[in-house]
């Protein structure tokens, strides 16, 4: 076994453990920070509190509306997740087995959507926000992350793998459009969607800039977006700061660690696509 240990090994090993303790390091100061006294905080530079205050946790959770930008977070993630895999199903099965006029056209256009940033659309959907009346609720937050065009062209590329001769047999039983999709292909592609499913939620979960200007009181903002509400007025509290942004990050960080294969396999997917 030692004989199979290349110079190239060791250090591509060494390069692993360099990048993953640069990654782990913030993570860890912001926890270290955020167990401290503010005194000590500012008072002197250590990497492991000398005496634990929890007082900071406290803040976050009843001194601020942390718990509202949770719900709001958790309620809005969830909902664009569900819109999004079904339109993008829906989307990638008409792409994919469908014939129609226009399929190729509307294919070169989702394609061609990955060459717009989403900051580019920002000015024009609150635009139209603004006239719908949806500011600063759910539906504003919600409706303009629906759309997702890599989802699409994934599932596109699943749907073109499947043998044709199933949804051929599933039209000689009888079966309409949506119960060879939901009946058929989706128990197929569990995997996929699985994947999608947590990578789109976390991606919801992390978007800053638009529940940023869709949103006005703290009471409809989500956590990436509330934690840069919390001040005081006596300046910067550092332990405080810190104690809001683990326990904002937290959920994310959690999810990460239980479903990291899940996750890798959305990147590869999203990432990886034939043309």
């Amino acid at each position: 076994m030692m004989g199979r240990i290349s110079p190239s090994n060791i250090l591509l090993l060494i390069f692993t453990l360099i990048a993953a303790c640069a990654w782990a390091f913030p993570l860890y100061w912001a926890i270290v920070t955020s167990l401290k006294p503010e005194p000590e905080v500012v008072g002197s530079l250590s990497f492991w509190p000398q005496t634990f205050d929890i007082s900071s946790y406290a803040f976050a959770l009843f001194d601020t509306n942390l718990v509202r930008w949770y719900i709001n977070s958790i309620g809005t993630s969830v909902l664009i997740t569900g819109i999004v895999l079904m339109i993008s199903m829906m989307c990638g099965y008409a792409l994919s087995q469908l014939v129609f006029p226009g399929r190729r056209v509307l294919f070169l256009v989702v394609l061609a959507s990955f060459m717009v940033p989403s900051q580019a659309l920002v000015v024009s959907q609150f635009v139209l926000m603004h006239k719908f009346g949806m500011v600063n609720t759910w539906g504003g937050i919600i409706l303009p992350q629906v759309i997702i065009p890599v989802v699409v062209i994934v599932y596109k590329q699943f749907f073109d793998s499947v043998p044709r001769e199933l949804r051929e047999a599933a039209k000689l039983d009888g079966c309409g459009e949506f119960q060879i999709l939901f009946k058929l292909y989706l128990p197929l592609n569990w995997g996929i969607t699985a994947a999608l499913s947590i990578i789109t939620f976390i991606m919801s979960w992390n978007n800053f800039l638009w529940p940023f200007l869709v949103t006005t009181s703290e009471e409809m903002m989500t956590v990436t977006v509330g934690i840069t509400q919390v001040g005081d007025s006596f300046g910067v509290q550092y332990a405080r700061d810190m104690a809001v942004a683990v326990m904002a990050a937290m959920p994310v960080a959690v999810a990460y660690l239980v479903f990291q294969r899940r996750v890798t396999q959305a990147i590869m997917l999203s990432s990886g696509i034939k043309g």
